[in-house]
């Protein structure tokens, strides 16, 4: 396992990591942070995932996108944040249980966000076709994050100018522009969904997990939900599945026809 390098895409700096030595990568996994976590906070996952996948880990690129607005002046040092949050009026509505209002708006600066995380994707995808001599349409690649960056994450896979990942991950995330998304949601008819959630969590509650869950099912997307007993948090059953998803971004396509 290679040691990550700092590297910018667009105005995104990241955390990046190829985990093998011998091979050119041949897909990516983008995986962002939450709100209020350091840029390095999930690049510990790509241990436990090259560990997971044994020798086919080498096949990876992993990029951790470290968010643009930094939270130091709250007394969060080194933390970082996608959009700025009024945590106020978060944690009335959790308390309240109401979180329609929530649900459906738009956060100021989600935008902004949406667009640099773009960029990224498809910088980073032109740039590992270019180092494998191929078309950037072969590059197969998963999406996803924790907390903001998971709804980051599915708003970015809905509404950006990006392909649809084959694989789009939601660890503990959350639905906000409900409207806009599930107009969106037909975008996903290609992609497989990984969503967890803790029943206990008491920053995003599980009832907006379900919430996600049931609009993803009534559009027919392929999502594998998994809810486990505990708080704000990724499992260990949960490294182990995306394990197992992000293998097949790599397995031989039927019929033989593969990439470079």
């Amino acid at each position: 396992m290679n040691q990550p390098r700092k590297q910018r895409y667009g105005s995104l700096d990241s955390y990046v990591i190829d985990a093998g030595q011998a091979h050119t990568p041949a897909a990516l996994v983008i995986l962002c942070h939450g709100y209020g976590a350091p840029g390095s906070d999930l690049v510990g996952i790509a241990g436990e995932w090259a560990e997971a996948l044994g020798e086919t880990a080498e096949l990876f690129r992993f990029v951790f996108p470290i968010a643009p607005h930094s939270l130091d002046e709250l007394g969060l040092p080194s933390g970082r944040a996608w959009w700025m949050l009024n945590m106020a009026r978060m944690m009335d509505a959790i308390q309240a249980q109401q979180f329609d209002e929530l649900h459906h708006e738009t956060p100021p600066g989600l935008e902004e966000s949406r667009r640099a995380l773009s960029q990224l994707v498809n910088a980073a995808r032109e740039e590992l076709a270019d180092q494998r001599g191929c078309d950037v349409d072969a590059i197969r690649f998963a999406l996803g994050g924790f907390s903001q960056g998971a709804m980051l994450a599915m708003d970015t896979a809905l509404r950006g100018p990006i392909p649809a990942p084959e694989l789009l991950i939601q660890f503990s995330g959350s639905v906000i522009c409900q409207s806009e998304w599930t107009e969106s949601l037909s975008r996903l008819q290609k992609t497989r969904v990984y969503q967890s959630h803790g029943t206990q969590d008491p920053i995003l509650p599980f009832q907006s997990a379900e919430r996600l869950r049931d609009l993803l099912i009534a559009a027919g997307v392929d999502l594998e939900f998994h809810p486990f007993v505990g708080p704000h948090t990724i499992d260990g059953e949960a490294i182990a599945s995306t394990a197992i998803a992000l293998q097949q971004l790599v397995d031989p396509p039927p019929h033989g026809n593969t990439t470079p």
